[in-house]
């Protein structure tokens, strides 16, 4: 008997050991990625052959604890190498984890590499050589938490690679997850048809049909690792191959099941059925093109096994949602009587299918964790007709839906009279969606704030997959048109960030005034919509004078004071970034000239440095910052006096601050500013636009004058 570790992607594990107790292996042990087990050696190669789940078969030789490179190398010297390969042969050694006193692989490698070579020297054998890539014979090691184990690479290269794929989409599915995701999905050979919707290039339809007709996936391969081992029993070996060869010999004619897959792209559905050739089980499988939210069922009743693309094959994730909801109800309508099983690796997409799941797995591709759902179309209760997309989003958020409803309804006219083209149609109003929802121009912007600590992670993805879902009917913006940002933790919607990596660049109009928008490059749009109304002020404030714009940001107050007819427009920010957006902003308004300067500077510092005059000074600093550009930190509240008493000594006479921030329960120091000959005088209702009325808190805003 020997003891061998069939390796396999994590989440397979559970899958592989029963496949492994079905070929005749004994003493099972799950571990991670991978299944320990014995057999004789007939078994070693039966599961080589047959295995569909496992990535490669190790026959372990040693294990032993190891604390120190000495005993790693003692363990791997005491191996009798020289009766297990040919000195003639290349050899390689793959070495797998570190901890302890093995801080990298190739440390690991190189210690049982020297072992294995003084054991040939000691011999008095010649050394074998190392070939990095295409070894003859490749040694297996792998250490953690102290133990050692070395062993062969009894099957060779990875077992996945059946042989049968010539070509493939993009990110193709291997093959040993198909397997597993079959597996998982309860579909059994000879019971029910199979069908793939979703079919790239026909992996899970082409492993399904090698199932049914009996067909070992590694029969096509002619490279095993065993094949140099000085104890290969070749006579056994094809015994056990030709059995395998007249299995699918018989299997094929036998195979009553039928098979299909379906793909929207001509050219997947060209090369799946090139591979279901390459396969030989073409004969079993029917190809076609066509949406998976329109196909018809190809028989009264089966099984679907898929993996749904995401990302760049199919768009945003606002599209893929609105796609995830239609298959959905498309399954529903027209699938009853179906079982269904779904591989995502936005496991939040798999919730807009809004089908109740009978198992929730989760599996590996790669190092991606998907979700892997399972769920039963109960005929009569499922099967109907399919009303229009608007009907069907009516269940889903409806608390959401109205209230979003409701504010349209006032703030459409209210824009439309403005003449605006961004403004802010929900923060927040319901706790349980935690979202600001900004329009502009034909764009709509999501932030999603951080939820409750208390909020299950599960719910908090749901409701913002939901919101994803009704909003395109609910505003008239198309999908493609969602940006979504969030200021919480970089966890679940950071999923959704990443797939929108392209600019989105717009220009959006206010009061008379241009702004370049870019929606998807920062956190902020470039745009602060709370303080529309300010920044009009300023514009109407400015003809004549001399107007500085502190903590400028973008530029759009100097852009609306040079617009209402400033002598001079003086913008200071610290970040060049920023600086050359507002330069932008003011070539985009057609304003050029000297009077328009453009300072890079520490504002604070810069301040007290400058002895200039000023007729009109627009400050809005940050609530706090710590920036390393600034020599101390900053407090909105513990600094804001200090502050203005020394910007006042840069306002003339008969000069205005207008000074603002954004902290929550900001108190104004009149005390103190009042010692210093300050007049302060608060605007916050008068400033306050209309979509910002729910949320009186969102900024506040000061006049300062010197008594």
């Amino acid at each position: 008997m020997f003891e061998f570790f069939a390796a396999a992607p994590k989440g397979c594990e559970y899958s592989l050991a029963r496949e492994l107790d079905n070929l005749g292996a004994t003493e099972i042990k799950e571990s991670v990625a991978g299944v320990y087990f014995s057999g004789s050696l007939e078994i070693g190669y039966r599961i080589t052959l047959w295995s569909r789940i496992a990535s490669r078969i190790v026959l372990i030789l040693q294990k032993a604890t190891c604390n120190n490179p000495e005993e790693l190398y003692d363990t791997a010297y005491c191996i009798d190498w020289p009766s297990h390969f040919s000195n003639r042969s290349t050899f390689s050694i793959d070495f797998h984890g570190t901890g302890g006193f093995i801080k990298n692989t190739q440390f690991g490698a190189l210690k049982i590499k020297d072992a294995v070579v003084d054991r040939f020297r000691d011999d008095d054998e010649q050394r074998p050589d190392v070939s990095r890539s295409h070894a003859d014979f490749r040694i297996d090691a792998h250490f953690r938490r102290g133990n050692l184990t070395i062993g062969i690479n009894f099957s060779g290269p990875a077992l996945h690679q059946r042989g049968y794929r010539d070509a493939t989409g993009s990110a193709p599915l291997k093959e040993n997850l198909a397997a597993n995701m079959l597996a998982r999905s309860g579909w059994t050979a000879n019971q029910t048809d199979l069908f793939d919707p979703f079919c790239g290039s026909g992996t899970v339809v082409i492993e399904a049909a090698m199932i049914a007709a009996d067909i070992a996936p590694a029969l096509k391969r002619t490279e095993f690792g065993f094949m140099h081992w000085h104890r290969h029993d070749e006579a056994l070996w094809k015994e056990v191959f030709n059995e395998a060869e007249a299995r699918a010999s018989i299997g094929k004619t036998r195979c009553e099941q039928k098979f299909f897959g379906t793909d929207i792209e001509p050219r997947l559905v060209s090369i799946a059925t090139n591979n279901a050739k390459r396969a030989g089980v073409d004969q079993l499988i029917s190809f076609d093109t066509a949406d998976a939210t329109q196909v018809l069922p190809p028989v009264v009743t089966g099984t679907i096994v898929s993996n749904p693309p995401y990302g760049e094959r199919l768009g945003k994730v606002t599209s893929l949602l609105q796609l995830y909801f239609r298959l959905g109800e498309h399954f529903k309508a027209s699938f009853g009587g179906w079982k269904i099983s779904m591989l995502c690796s936005e496991i939040e997409l798999l919730s807009a299918l809004k089908l109740k799941a009978d198992k929730q797995l989760k599996l590996f591709n790669g190092a991606i964790e998907c979700g892997f759902n399972t769920y039963t179309l109960h005929e009569k209760s499922t099967r109907r007709e399919v009303t229009t997309q608007t009907a069907d989003l009516a269940n889903v958020a409806p608390d959401f839906s109205n209230r979003i409803k409701k504010n349209l309804k006032q703030i459409l006219k209210w824009a439309k009279k403005e003449e605006l083209d961004c403004y802010r149609i929900y923060d927040a109003d319901i706790p349980e969606y935690n979202v600001a929802i900004d329009r502009y121009v034909d764009y709509l912007v999501v932030q999603e704030y951080a939820a409750p600590a208390e909020m299950p992670e599960s719910v908090t993805k749901r409701r913002i997959s939901d919101i994803l879902l009704v909003l395109p009917e609910l505003t008239g913006v198309h999908s493609d048109n969602i940006v979504v940002k969030t200021r919480s933790r970089q966890k679940g919607t950071n999923q959704y960030q990443k797939l929108r990596q392209e600019k989105v660049e717009l220009t959006a109009h206010e009061y008379g005034a241009k702004f370049k928008l870019n929606l998807s490059g920062y956190l902020d749009t470039g745009l602060f919509l709370d303080h529309r109304l300010t920044r009009k002020l300023i514009g109407e404030k400015s003809s004549g004078k001399s107007v500085l714009n502190l903590f400028a940001y973008t530029g759009s107050a100097s852009v609306h004071a040079a617009l209402g007819g400033a002598q001079s427009v003086t913008t200071v920010d610290m970040s060049n970034t920023y600086l050359n957006w507002a330069k932008e902003n003011f070539d985009l308004n057609g304003l050029v000239g000297r009077k328009y300067q453009f300072v890079q500077a520490d504002c604070l510092t810069w301040i007290e440095e400058q002895n200039t005059q000023y007729d009109l000074i627009f400050i809005d600093p940050p609530t706090f910052s710590n920036s390393k550009r600034m020599e101390e930190s900053f407090d909105v509240e513990r600094d804001h006096a200090s502050m203005l008493i020394t910007l006042a000594k840069l306002m003339s006479k008969e000069g205005e601050i207008i000074f603002s921030n954004n902290k929550r329960k900001f108190k104004i120091d009149n005390k103190n500013l009042e010692k210093a000959g300050l007049v302060v005088h608060n605007l916050d209702a008068k400033l306050l636009p209309l979509d910002f009325k729910r949320n009186p808190q969102i900024h506040n805003v000061w006049s300062v004058k010197h008594a």
